[in-house]
């Protein structure tokens, strides 16, 4: 059994506006079903390493590090969606620090698996501002970290949240040693994502999107994941794998129309966990975006974490009620006449 190194945002809480759907709760949810299953003692429990400015520039931009600190400050709002309190400046630099600190253990080889609780949530804040109720890019500092701490030199980034990860996808747009390959429901919020947003630069065919109708459930993600996702890994050899794991794709999630179950998503985990044995010393490890349903966070995440560690799982709240519709045949097709894919995998 693999020992999973976890990350818990402690003080979290303190980040909250009544509300709003990027509440606390998120988080606990999670943290009271692992502590109900007796999982909670069996993660090794990380702290956060200390992001310096230099750290932090090279991902976000000075200004706007400048206006996200008053901001909080102030406990005023970055947009419309995006909220701060006094203490939300202090608890993005503890999510970040978090999620480089769960790469960093996963890539040192001290635990096989990572999983970061990061709240506040990160892939739509882009280097120069906030949006989409995230702050600071939590899984691009993790990206970063290895590639310049470590001895990494290409890693892949999955984004599997409901929502395409615009920041993520802005951050590494013209870079080549991130892969970010991204499932999502299109058209919908942040209306990015197509499939013709493939990278610029060096960074060119280095960006993977697959913007998925409403509907699409369980087939949709196994044959994206199969057909498309595994291939392109095979292609560009990451040498970790890094997660955007938002639990908004699931039937239940009130943002949302994906109808991914707590089942396929624990697959589509184990498929990304067996590439990353087969081919990167099995480093991989997952950062929290969204997801707004309490009873999804807890399947999904037990689901996940079944994948993680090689056991079993049983979704307790099974598949989607609605049928699920093809239209993602037409956008997997695409993507892989764009890559020059075969037919299967």
């Amino acid at each position: 059994m693999y020992t999973l190194a976890l990350f818990y945002p402690q003080g979290h809480q303190a980040h909250r506006q009544p509300g709003h759907p990027e509440q606390p709760q998120r988080v606990e949810a999670i943290r009271e079903a692992f502590l109900a299953s007796g999982q909670w003692e069996e993660f090794h429990h990380l702290d956060a390493l200390p992001l310096s400015g230099d750290e932090l520039a090279h991902v976000h931009a000075p200004g706007y590090l400048a206006r996200l600190e008053k901001a909080a400050q102030n406990g005023a709002p970055m947009d419309l969606d995006t909220y701060t309190t006094p203490h939300s400046w202090q608890l993005a630099l503890n999510a970040a620090g978090g999620g480089a600190s769960t790469a960093e253990a996963v890539w040192d080889g001290d635990f096989r698996r990572g999983l970061a609780l990061t709240r506040p949530p990160g892939h739509h804040a882009t280097a120069q501002r906030a949006m989409g109720f995230c702050l600071l890019n939590n899984i691009a500092f993790a990206a970063d970290y290895l590639l310049r701490h470590k001895s990494a030199q290409r890693v892949a980034i999955v984004d599997l949240d409901l929502h395409h990860g615009n920041g993520t996808q802005d951050i590494f747009w013209k870079r080549d040693d991130v892969f970010y390959l991204s499932t999502h429901q299109y058209p919908y919020y942040p209306g990015t994502g197509a499939l013709h947003e493939t990278g610029a630069g060096a960074g060119e065919m280095t960006t993977a999107n697959f913007p998925l109708p409403p509907r699409s459930g369980d087939k949709a993600f196994a044959a994206i994941m199969e057909d498309a996702i595994l291939p392109l890994l095979d292609r560009y050899q990451p040498e970790m794998i890094l997660v955007s794991y938002g639990y908004d794709t699931h039937w239940r999630d009130p943002l949302g129309h994906l109808q991914l179950s707590a089942q396929g998503y624990a697959d589509l985990i184990t498929h990304l966990a067996d590439w990353a044995d087969t081919n990167c010393g099995g480093r991989i490890a997952l950062f929290l975006e969204g997801g707004y349903d309490l009873r999804a966070a807890e399947a999904c995440t037990g689901g996940v974490v079944a994948a993680l560690t090689g056991r079993e799982f049983t979704d307790p709240l099974g598949t989607a009620p609605h049928p699920e519709s093809d239209g993602w045949e037409a956008v997997l097709e695409e993507a892989k006449r764009i890559w020059g894919l075969d037919t299967g995998h």
